[in-house]
C-alpha cells in the first residue's frame, strides 16, 4: 500500500561542519526557550536557527538562513539520490538500546485512505505554525516517524545491518547523550527489497502527527496552484523516518498522570477495590510491581502518604464502563482502562485538561517528587504502551487518549532535510 522512494538529501557540508554535535537538536516542539539559547551559543549553523528561530519574523528568517547557507556550502544538496539508514545508541534506566530504521520519502495519504494511519488526535495550533514554516522553507526540515511491520524475513532488519558495517556517513551525540549514525543507500537493488517490505503495508504514525498533517494540507495547497501537477513531485512526499515494530530497540515511555486538583479519597478507595486486586507497596517498589504485572491493566497509585498497587480483576468486572464500540485491542490498553474506569467511572472526572486539571511525567521518579513538593495531589504510575498495541488500535481506526506513547528517543534534527520546492522530483 504505502510507496517510498529515494530523496537527494540537503546535509552540512563536512568540510564546514567538522562536530556535528555543536549543530543537531531536539525536534522543535521539544525545544524549551532555555535550549533555544544554548542551541544559538553552541554553533551560528545550529539547527534550531532553522527550525525555531528566536526572532520574531522567525518564518522569513528561516528562509533566508537556509538560502545563505547553501550559498555558502555550509548545506549542500547531494547529486544522487537514497535512502538513509538511521542508528540511534540509547540508554535507558540503565538499559542500553539502540534503535534501527532507515529515513526515505513516503507518499503522502490522506487518513481516510487508511494507507497511513495515525493512533493519536492532533489540535490546530501547532499545524498552522508548520504550514507557515513549510511555506516560507519550501522544505521537509525535520523527518516523520512511522511504524511497519517486517515479521516474516525480517528483511529490512538485516539490510540494515549489512549496511552498517561500514563507517556512517555522519554521526553526533545530542545534548541527552543519544548518538546517531547515519549511512546512505543508493544501490537500486537495495532500495528495491525495502519498498517490496512495505508495498502492500499499512503503517502508522509514531511521533510528528501535526506535521504529517501539516504536509498533506500542504500538497493539497501545491496542487491547487499546480493542476498540471505530476506524482514524482517532491511535494506529495513526506521525508520520514520508519522502524519496524519488531526491532528491539524501539522504546515506548510510559506517561505517568498527575492529578493536579483531584484527591482519591477513602470512598474511592473502597469503590476501586470492586474491580482491582489491591494492596500497599513499599517506597521503591512502584516500578517493579508494574514490570511483574504488565500482562494486564496495572497501576500505582501514590499521593504522597501512601503507595497501592492495583491490578485488574477482569475486563468482564469493568466492561459496563466500556464503549460497544472500542475493539478488544482498545479495552485492553491501560491507558484507556486508567481513563474511563478509574477517572471518568470511579472519580467522576470527565473534563481533564491538560495544565489546568492534569500533567503527565516521563519517570516515576520525577511523578512521586511533584506530589511531595504540593505540586500535583495524586500520580498514577503506568506501564508504558507497546509498540505492537499502537499498531493494532490505529489498524482498528481508533485514537488513543492523549498521551498514550512517548516514543523514545526523539530524532534528531540536522542531519538531512528534503527538497519540496515546486519543480522538485523524485
Amino acid at each position: 500500500m504505502v510507496e517510498l522512494r529515494p530523496f537527494k538529501g540537503i546535509q552540512y557540508s563536512k568540510e564546514k561542519i567538522e562536530d556535528m554535535d555543536k549543530v543537531i537538536t531536539q525536534p522543535y516542539d521539544k525545544i524549551s526557550d532555555q535550549m533555544q539559547e544554548k542551541y544559538y551559543e553552541k554553533s551560528e549553523y545550529n539547527y534550531c536557527k532553522l527550525i525555531l528561530p528566536m526572532e520574531e519574523n522567525r518564518y522569513e528568517i528561516a528562509a533566508q538562513r537556509l538560502n545563505e547557507w547553501m550559498e555558502e556550502n555550509v548545506l549542500q544538496k547531494e547529486e544522487d539520490a537514497g535512502i538513509y539508514v538511521y542508528y540511534q545508541d540509547y540508554e535507558v534506566l540503565g538499559e542500553k538500546y539502540t534503535r534501527k530504521g532507515f529515513v526515505s520519502a513516503v507518499k503522502l495519504y490522506p487518513f481516510d485512505e487508511e494507507v497511513v494511519l495515525p493512533h493519536e488526535e492532533t489540535h490546530e495550533g501547532p499545524k498552522i505554525d508548520r504550514l507557515k514554516m513549510l511555506r516560507e522553507t519550501e522544505k521537509n526540515l525535520e523527518a516523520g516517524f512511522m511504524l511497519y511491520n517486517d515479521e516474516e524475513e525480517k528483511t529490512t532488519i538485516d539490510l540494515f545491518d549489512e549496511v552498517t558495517e561500514k563507517e556512517p556517513l555522519y554521526e553526533g551525540t545530542d545534548d541527552l547523550g543519544v548518538h546517531s549514525r547515519v549511512w546512505k543507500i543508493e544501490d537500486e537493488q537495495k532500495i528495491k527489497k525495502v519498498q517490496e517490505v512495505l508495498k502492500d503495508e499499512q503503517v502508522v504514525i509514531a511521533d510528528g502527527h501535526h506535521r504529517y498533517e501539516t504536509a498533506v494540507n500542504y500538497r493539497d495547497e501545491m496542487r491547487e496552484k499546480n493542476p498540471d501537477y505530476q506524482e514524482n513531485e517532491a511535494f506529495n512526499w513526506r521525508m520520514t523516518y520508519m522502524v519496524p515494530v519488531e526491532d528491539p530497540g524501539l522504546n515506548v515511555l510510559p506517561g505517568h498522570r498527575l492529578l493536579l486538583k483531584e484527591k482519591v479519597e477513602q470512598e474511592h478507595l473502597e469503590e476501586l477495590e470492586k474491580y482491582f486486586e489491591m494492596k500497599e507497596i513499599a517506597d521503591g517498589e512502584e516500578e517493579e510491581f508494574l514490570k511483574e504485572n504488565d500482562d494486564t491493566s496495572s497501576f500505582v497509585l501514590y499521593d504522597g502518604k501512601r503507595t497501592f498497587g492495583l491490578r485488574l480483576k477482569s475486563l468482564e468486572k469493568i466492561d459496563k464502563f466500556l464503549s460497544d464500540d472500542y475493539s478488544e485491542d482498545y479495552k485492553k490498553l491501560d491507558v484507556v482502562v486508567l481513563r474511563d474506569v478509574i477517572f471518568h467511572g470511579v472519580m467522576g472526572l470527565e473534563e481533564l485538561h491538560i495544565d489546568e486539571d492534569i500533567s503527565y511525567e516521563r519517570w516515576a521518579e520525577d511523578s512521586m517528587e511533584k506530589i511531595e513538593n504540593g505540586e500535583a495531589e495524586v500520580a498514577f504510575l503506568v506501564n508504558a504502551t507497546k509498540p505492537q498495541e499502537v499498531l493494532n488500535v490505529a489498524k482498528n481506526g481508533e485514537r488513543m487518549p492523549q498521551k498514550s506513547t512517548d516514543f523514545y528517543p526523539k530524532i534528531d534534527s540536522g542531519f538531512m532535510m528534503m527538497d519540496i520546492q515546486g519543480g522538485e522530483t523524485l
